[in-house]
């Protein structure tokens, strides 16, 4: 095993195995789902500052669209002189524009691990990584609250997950297109682009996935609107009380 996979394997894989079977082990009936819902809830705590920022930059970005097109109007010659007035923006507005990938970026190899759980938590002969506080349980219940198998596809989930990214774009871009200007501004045609493209392209991915794992998806969404919808309220009231 190199470096890079026993990383990944003590940092991702072994903490939400872990995180999963104990929480099947001491949730009543032993649901798998219920589990999944909760271990989603304990990761989106976890990652809460990072989307906190994440989502305040984003919004913050939005505002600025007028200035940034005008800078970007102003010194379309010069792209030097064009990135260092941008600079100066986001610094005197104290904007990392790159603060919004950072919780995408993690996001990618939670995914990736959590698949690799799924793939080895619903056979008892594969829990072979977990801690020794851990119980290893007899057998896994992947039946999800009596009706859906987690082990297999499920395209109600699929379906979900791809309506929930969707609200959840909107949410972000809508103040946007009351933003832009031009009608061939390429960057809100791109915006709009992807604000359709994302969701089918989840659906698709879903589609093929484990639900358990379109599950966690689509609670992640779910509770990342609602801090969304959380953190625009309480600028939008921190702007008024400063105004």
């Amino acid at each position: 095993m190199n470096i890079f996979a026993l990383v990944f394997k003590i940092v991702f894989y072994q903490p939400l195995l872990n995180g999963l079977i104990f929480l099947y082990n001491i949730i009543p009936l032993h649901d798998l789902g219920i589990a999944i819902v909760l271990l989603t809830i304990l990761i989106k705590l976890i990652l809460y500052p990072l989307n906190q920022k994440a989502i305040s930059s984003q919004a913050a970005l939005t505002k600025l669209q007028p200035q940034i097109k005008d800078i970007q109007e102003r010194h379309k010659k010069d792209k030097v002189q064009q990135s260092q007035a941008l600079m100066e923006l986001y610094k005197k507005n104290e904007i990392n524009p790159a603060s919004g990938c950072l919780p995408l970026l993690i996001q990618l190899p939670i995914l990736f691990a959590l698949y690799q759980v799924f793939l080895a938590g619903l056979d008892v002969n594969k829990l072979g990584d977990l801690y020794s506080f851990v119980q290893r349980p007899e057998q896994i219940n992947a039946i999800f609250l009596g009706l859906v198998n987690l082990a297999n596809p499920n395209y109600i989930f699929a379906l979900l997950a791809g309506i929930f990214t969707f609200w959840q774009s909107k949410m972000m871009m809508g103040s946007q297109s009351s933003i832009s200007t031009s009608k061939n501004d390429f960057s809100a045609t791109l915006n709009k682009q992807m604000l359709y493209f994302m969701p089918l392209f989840t659906v698709f991915i879903a589609w093929k996935l484990p639900a358990g794992l379109t599950l966690y998806w689509v609670v992640m969404t779910l509770v990342g609107i609602l801090q969304q919808y959380l953190i625009l309220k309480k600028n939008g009231r921190e702007k008024s009380v400063k105004n």
